[in-house]
C-alpha cells in the first residue's frame, strides 16, 4: 500500500488524528484512543530523555501494528526510523520536508505544520514530498500557548491552496468541532480534549457525532 492509500484507509476508519501529551501515561493514554478508534497516532513527547523517548515509541509501535495504525512520529526523523514508523511530522522550525524526503526514503509519511498563507503556498512547492499539513491553531491552545490563533477561515484557505489533505488543530473542544467540521478538514485533532478526558471513549464519540452531522 502506498503512502497515499494508507493515510485514506485510516480517514475513512476514523478522520480523528490522535496525538499524546499531557500527564496521563503515553501507553494507557493510546491504548484508549485506538479502543475508541482512532487510526493514526503521532508520538509527541518533548521533554522526556530519548532513550526514554525510544522506549515508549517502540511500545507504540506493536500496538499500532496490532490495530492497524498508523504511528506518526513528532520531529525526531532519526527516532521514527529506529522505530519503523510510518511517519514523520515535522514544524516550520524542522528541517525542510525534502531533507526529510531524502534521508527517509521514498515510503515513510510526512506531515508538515503550517500557520499562514505563505506557508499553505510554500506546502505546495513540496507536492509529492509532504503527505499532509496541519492548520492551526484554530482556536487559542494551553498545547501552544504563544501561537496566535488562525481561525476556521484559514482552513478554508487551506482547502483552497493545499494539494495535500488537512489536519485541522488547536482549541479543538467537543463544543465547536462543529464548526470545525463544516470547514470540511480531512482530519481533526483534539490534543486536550482528549488527554485530559475522564472518558475517552466518549469525547471520540461526541467528536465523530460532529462529523455525522456535517458529512
Amino acid at each position: 500500500m502506498n503512502r497515499k492509500d494508507k493515510l485514506t484507509a485510516v480517514m475513512n476508519a476514523c478522520p480523528i488524528y490522535g496525538i499524546t501529551g499531557g500527564t496521563r501515561d503515553v501507553v494507557p493514554l493510546v491504548k484508549d484512543m485506538l479502543s475508541a478508534g482512532i487510526r493514526i497516532i503521532q508520538y509527541r513527547e518533548k521533554g522526556k530523555t530519548p532513550i526514554l523517548r525510544y522506549q515508549e515509541a517502540m511500545i507504540l509501535r506493536r500496538l499500532t501494528s496490532n490495530y492497524h495504525a498508523l504511528l506518526i512520529i513528532d520531529d525526531y526523523v532519526d527516532l521514527a526510523l529506529a522505530v519503523h514508523a510510518d511517519g514523520v511530522h515535522i514544524g516550520q522550525d524542522d528541517l525542510p520536508p525534502n531533507t526529510v524526503r531524502r534521508i527517509v526514503g521514498p515510503n515513510m509519511l510526512i506531515g508538515w505544520s503550517t500557520h499562514s498563507i505563505s506557508d499553505l503556498k510554500a506546502a505546495n512547492r513540496y507536492t509529492g514530498v509532504i503527505d499532509y499539513i496541519g492548520v492551526g491553531p484554530i482556536f487559542s491552545t494551553q498545547t501552544k500557548p504563544n501561537a496566535n490563533p488562525v481561525g476556521i477561515s484559514y482552513i478554508y484557505w487551506a482547502k483552497q491552496f493545499s494539494k495535500a489533505p488537512i489536519v485541522a488543530i488547536g482549541g479543538i473542544k467537543t463544543t465547536n468541532a462543529d464548526t470545525v467540521w463544516q470547514a470540511h478538514p480531512d482530519f481533526i485533532c483534539a490534543v486536550s480534549e482528549i488527554t485530559e478526558s475522564d472518558n475517552i471513549q466518549n469525547t471520540i464519540y461526541e467528536l465523530m457525532m460532529g462529523y455525522s452531522r456535517v458529512r
